[in-house]
C-alpha cells in the first residue's frame, strides 16, 4: 500500500516526529510512505516522493517539517478537490495522512465525504482542536513562552518597568494561560474573556504599593478589550482560509498602560519563535504515538477519522467532530491565574 503524508498550515514542533512514527509503522507492515511536498499544494501539483529511512531516522529532534507546508486550500480553487483526487490516483496513493490544524483537517473532512481515503493527525500549538486533550506543539510553545517570560523579567526588574509579552492564540488562550501561570505573570489576557486595560493598570498600581518594582503582563494575540475601554485597529489582510493576520495587541496594551500609569512599559511579541526549535520530550512522544496510530487507521480503513489523545490513550474520533468547533480555554484554568492579578 502507498500512503501519502502531508503537513499543512503553520509549522509546529513535533511534525517530523509524526512523519517518523508513521514511516516506521508503515515499513513494519510492508507499506510505503510518500511525502507530499508543501501541504495541499503538493497534491494540487502531484508533487511528492517516497520517504527513505535515511530521511526520517534522525528527525525526531528537528523542528519544522521536512516535507514543507503551506496554507493552500483546494476548495478555494476551481476543480481543486477533483484535482486532488486525480493526482492521488496519478501518484498511485491508496490513502492519505493529513497532519494539520482546523483548516487542514477541515479540508481532509470534506475530502473524506467525497470518498477520499484520508485520516487526520491534529496539529496546532494553540491547542484549540476539539476531541483531543492536547495537540502536539503546544507543550513546546508553552515552554518557549515561559522561558521568554523568565528572561524579560530580569530586564523588567533591572529597569523598574512593566513588560508585556504577546504570545500566539487567535481564538483560544491556552498558551497565554499556561505560560502566564508557569512564568508567574502578574496579569493575563485571553480571547475568551474581553479585558479592561484599567483593571490591568489597577493591578500594577497595587503591586507598586506592595513594593514590587515591575510587572509582567502576558497577552494572547487574539485578546480584545471590553467595548469602549480602549481603541484597537482591526486587521485587514486575510489568508486562504479567511483568517485575519493578527499581532499588535500587546503593543497597544503597553502604550495604554504607560499612558495611564506613567510607568515605562515595553512589549515583546514572541511571534514565530514559538513555532520553531526542538520539540519537548512530551511533544516528541505524543507525535510519535499519533504517527503510529495514523498508519493503524489506514490499515483498518478508518477513513474520515482523526487520532486523538484521551485519558492518555491514542484513540480514533470522527474528523467531523474535531473540526469546525474550537476547543476554547478551560476557564477554570484561567480563573486560577486571576488569584495573582494584583
Amino acid at each position: 500500500m502507498k500512503i501519502g503524508v502531508l503537513t499543512g498550515g503553520g509549522d509546529c514542533p513535533g511534525l517530523n516526529a509524526v512523519i517518523r512514527g508513521a514511516f516506521f509503522n508503515a515499513k513494519k507492515h510492508g507499506h510505503k510512505l510518500i511525502g507530499i511536498k508543501n501541504g495541499w499544494a503538493g497534491l494540487m501539483e502531484a508533487n511528492g516522493a517516497p520517504l527513505k529511512i535515511e530521511d526520517v531516522q534522525h528527525i525526531i529532534t528537528k523542528g519544522g517539517t521536512i516535507i514543507g507546508t503551506s496554507r493552500t486550500n483546494p476548495f478555494k480553487t476551481p476543480d481543486g478537490p477533483k484535482k486532488v483526487q486525480e493526482n492521488m490516483k496519478k501518484m498511485g496513493l491508496d490513502a492519505l495522512i493529513a497532519i494539520g490544524g482546523d483548516d487542514t483537517l477541515g479540508v481532509a473532512n470534506k475530502l473524506a465525504k467525497l470518498g477520499v481515503h484520508v485520516v487526520g493527525v491534529p496539529k496546532t500549538i494553540d491547542n484549540d482542536l476539539c476531541c483531543t486533550e492536547f495537540t502536539f506543539g503546544f507543550d513546546t510553545a508553552v515552554n518557549t513562552a515561559t522561558e521568554a517570560i523568565d528572561r524579560v523579567r530580569d530586564t523588567a526588574e533591572s529597569h523598574n518597568r512593566n513588560m508585556v509579552v504577546e504570545v500566539m492564540g487567535r481564538h483560544a488562550g491556552w498558551i497565554a494561560a499556561y505560560a502566564g501561570i508557569a512564568g508567574a505573570a502578574d496579569y493575563i489576557t485571553v480571547p475568551e474573556e474581553p479585558f479592561d486595560v484599567e483593571d490591568i493598570c489597577r493591578a500594577i498600581r497595587e503591586q507598586r504599593k506592595r513594593g514590587k518594582n515591575y510587572s509582567i503582563i502576558v497577552v494572547s494575540e487574539g485578546s480584545l478589550p471590553k467595548e469602549g475601554t480602549m481603541k484597537v485597529e482591526d486587521g485587514k489582510e486575510v489568508d486562504a482560509f479567511g483568517h485575519v493576520h493578527l499581532g499588535g495587541i500587546g503593543n497597544a496594551i503597553a502604550q495604554e498602560i504607560e499612558k495611564r500609569t506613567g510607568i515605562q512599559t515595553r512589549c515583546d511579541i514572541l511571534g514565530y519563535i514559538q513555532r520553531g526549535g526542538v520539540p519537548s520530550a512530551f511533544d516528541r512522544v505524543l507525535s510519535t504515538r499519533f504517527g503510529i496510530k495514523a498508519v493503524e487507521l489506514v490499515r483498518d480503513g478508518a477513513w474520515g477519522k482523526m487520532v486523538a489523545l484521551q485519558a492518555n490513550k491514542i484513540v480514533a474520533v470522527p474528523l467531523e467532530d474535531a473540526v469546525g468547533k474550537l476547543k476554547l480555554l478551560d476557564m477554570e484554568t484561567y480563573n486560577a491565574s486571576k488569584v495573582f492579578f494584583g
